[in-house]
């Protein structure tokens, strides 16, 4: 089995077959199993259980005078050949307890995502010489968070847009370049927050809008959410919710951004803040309305993985998913380490495997799942999945009121190995194009096995 170490939330179902149940429509988009959407029942030992990501190389250390131990609130992009990141410098004196210099936002830039330079950009003074990678300075450098736009009707002067918190709320930026910034507005356009943290924003191809997610006090930190169609006008923001999880805890940054490849689903990776000891851990959360999210409440990068992340507020995620060259059976995620400790922070890169953040599993044992009623576009059934030398992965196709249809049941079906796309065959037979448009179920029966994500296509 892998070498990833899997986390356990478990979701009960109940089922009535009902031919009055409304058929979800998915046509051939990407369905990854990150909640119980598209579930109907799980029996077994089936659960939804979120993934932790294997920890590799440090990638970026702030280490130069105007950087520092409590550089933070890092931002990553890729950006087609070029991956960007955006972070606070910082640097804090443990002796006499006082920052050692003024805040500036910082600027990196990598080919391949894991070797990273820091341009001379000429753009801002420091002590003296303007010799350094300060790409904003000036009101706004506490946590400058800047996206590339995607909204088909941006303007070319503000290709790069962001929000940073300056007194009174968060100020809209614009970039043409994501290197020389200017504002678009004299006064914050959000104004009802806390805003001392990761606040940021990007264009929601599957809205149509601009999301945004900020944080604010609800008893304890939380964060809070709107929308805007041009990035000035916002409305009034509405807490997050979270139906599924009882206790109220700190939330710090939120990281909050559409899936890749299916961006009807938003995930995060919001900080959890530990009042008693001061410290903190990424945990994740997935939302298909933007404003509420299933939580899984359990520390998706421990204090342990792998060195200086125990210490005050040391262990963030950075905002931001990518996909490296020369890479196409991992995603990569990063995250922060050594705040507050030594000379400077670093950021150090982890990774996942495609649509691997959280999975439909049974091990060491068998389980099922059976999905509500869909109907889809394609003629095959596509699956990410990984079964131990001794598992294996069966699929059935269901009417929606359960019964199994013809040829596509349980025993004419096995599936086992490692495999990031593979086309469902029952027999010699793929093709299930007689069923498109028509209601179906899905009924997987895993067996220590894991089940990432389907499509028809």
């Amino acid at each position: 089995m892998s070498r990833l170490r899997l986390i356990s939330s478990l979701i009960l179902f109940s089922f009535v077959p009902s031919m009055a149940q409304s058929a979800e429509p998915i046509g051939s988009r990407l369905e990854p199993f990150v909640d119980a959407q598209l579930i109907e029942r799980l029996s077994g030992a089936a659960a939804l259980k979120v993934q932790r990501p294997e920890p590799k190389e440090v990638v970026l250390t702030a280490d130069k005078p105007w950087e520092g131990n409590t550089s933070a609130y890092y931002t990553v992009i890729q950006d087609d050949d070029k991956f960007r990141v955006y972070y606070r410098g910082s640097h804090f004196d443990p002796p006499t307890k006082k920052e050692t210099h003024r805040e500036v936002t910082c600027y990196a830039e990598s080919t391949d995502g894991i070797h990273f330079t820091k341009p001379e950009l000429g753009l801002f003074e420091f002590n003296g010489s303007k010799a350094n990678n300060i790409v904003w300075d000036g009101p706004g450098t506490h946590c400058f968070a800047p996206f590339k736009d995607t909204n088909p009707k941006c303007s070319p002067d503000a290709r790069y847009k962001a929000v940073t918190a300056v007194k009174g709320g968060l100020l809209p930026l614009k970039s043409a370049d994501g290197i020389h910034w200017q504002k678009m507005s004299d006064k914050p356009v959000i104004t009802k927050g806390a805003f001392d943290s990761q606040n940021l924003a990007f264009w929601d191809p599957h809205l149509g809008k601009y999301r945004e997610y900020h944080r604010a006090f609800r008893v304890v930190r939380d964060i809070m959410t709107g929308t805007s169609d041009d990035f000035l006008n916002w409305t009034e923001p509405v807490w997050l919710d979270y139906p599924n999880v009882g206790a109220t805890e700190h939330l710090y940054t939120n990281t909050v951004r559409n899936y890749p490849g299916a961006p009807h689903i938003l995930i995060g990776f919001p900080t959890r803040f530990l009042p008693k000891t001061e410290q903190t851990e990424p945990t994740f959360m997935v939302s298909r309305n933007g404003q509420s999210f299933v939580r899984y409440t359990e520390a998706i990068i421990p204090e342990t993985a792998p060195s200086d992340r125990q210490g005050n507020r040391s262990n963030y995620m950075a905002w931001g998913l990518a996909q490296l060259p020369g890479k196409p059976n991992e995603w990569s995620v990063y995250a922060k380490e050594a705040y507050y400790t030594g000379p400077a922070s670093r950021i150090r890169r982890f990774t996942y495997r495609p649509d691997g953040l959280v999975a439909l599993s049974a091990l060491n044992a068998e389980g099922e799942a059976l999905t509500k009623p869909l109907t889809f576009t394609g003629k095959s059934l596509v699956l990410n999945y990984r079964t131990s030398s001794n598992g294996s992965i069966q699929v059935e196709l269901q009417d929606a009121d359960g019964q199994p249809i013809g040829p596509f049941k349980t025993d004419a079906c096995r599936l086992t190995g490692n495999e990031l796309a593979a086309k469902v065959s029952w027999g010699k037979n793929s093709d299930v194009s007689s069923l498109a448009a028509k209601p179906v179920r899905i009924r997987f029966v895993l067996k220590d096995a894991e089940l990432f994500s389907f499509r028809f296509e």
